[in-house]
């Protein structure tokens, strides 16, 4: 007589009960402290490496496909080793493909290291962090890009189809700077909102 209602009363607790833990979680994403929820602990804030890893791996995704492939400013190597002859662009096709393995493999790391993929039921504190975190992780790979391959190891340059104007550089370096700072602010920006929510 009650056999049939049994499972539907509990699908629709589960489902109640991960809405409650998912809010708890997204109320305290941005607290250190021990916070709980209609039952939901949350013991320390989502890491900010997921985010990170996300940012320099797909930042590297529109650096290889927009600029080296589709626009062809420059590949790899190109500063080193010129794509103007067969060999050479070949060469420098190569190093691309490396490049995108190390960029697809960062992307991987983010999802191995994003608690929210392993507990799909409570992603959301860790998918607000990630996101916020993302941009900054782009201006980080621009950074990292800009001062060690441009500059120290001289490998390639933002214009080597125009012979490397210093310029283009710089401002690659600059876009950067800009990326980190608005990852920063989104990320203290929603700081303050969700700290303020969970009051």
């Amino acid at each position: 007589m009650f056999g049939p209602d049994r499972p539907r009363r509990r699908v629709v607790f589960s489902r109640r009960r991960s809405r409650e833990i998912c809010t708890g979680l997204l109320l305290s994403a941005f607290q250190s402290q021990d916070v709980g929820y209609r039952g939901a602990m949350v013991k320390e804030k989502p890491s900010v490496l997921p985010g990170l890893l996300y940012g320099l791996g797909f930042g590297g995704f529109v650096d290889g496909i927009v600029l080296h492939e589709i626009l062809q400013w420059y590949h790899m190597i190109s500063g080193a080793e010129s794509s103007e002859t067969l060999a050479g662009l070949e060469l420098n096709v190569v190093a691309d493909g490396f490049f995108h393995v190390v960029t697809w493999l960062l992307v991987m790391a983010g999802f191995h290291y994003d608690p929210g993929v392993m507990a799909p039921r409570t992603p959301c504190a860790h998918l607000v962090v990630s996101l916020r975190v993302a941009g900054g992780g782009w201006g980080f790979f621009n950074v990292v890009e800009g001062l060690i391959d441009h500059q120290l190891l001289g490998v390639h340059h933002v214009r080597d189809d125009l012979g490397a104007p210093l310029s283009w550089d710089i401002g690659f370096l600059v876009f950067g700077v800009i990326l980190i700072g608005a990852g920063w602010v989104l990320y203290r920006r929603g700081s303050r909102k969700l700290a303020a929510s969970a009051r």
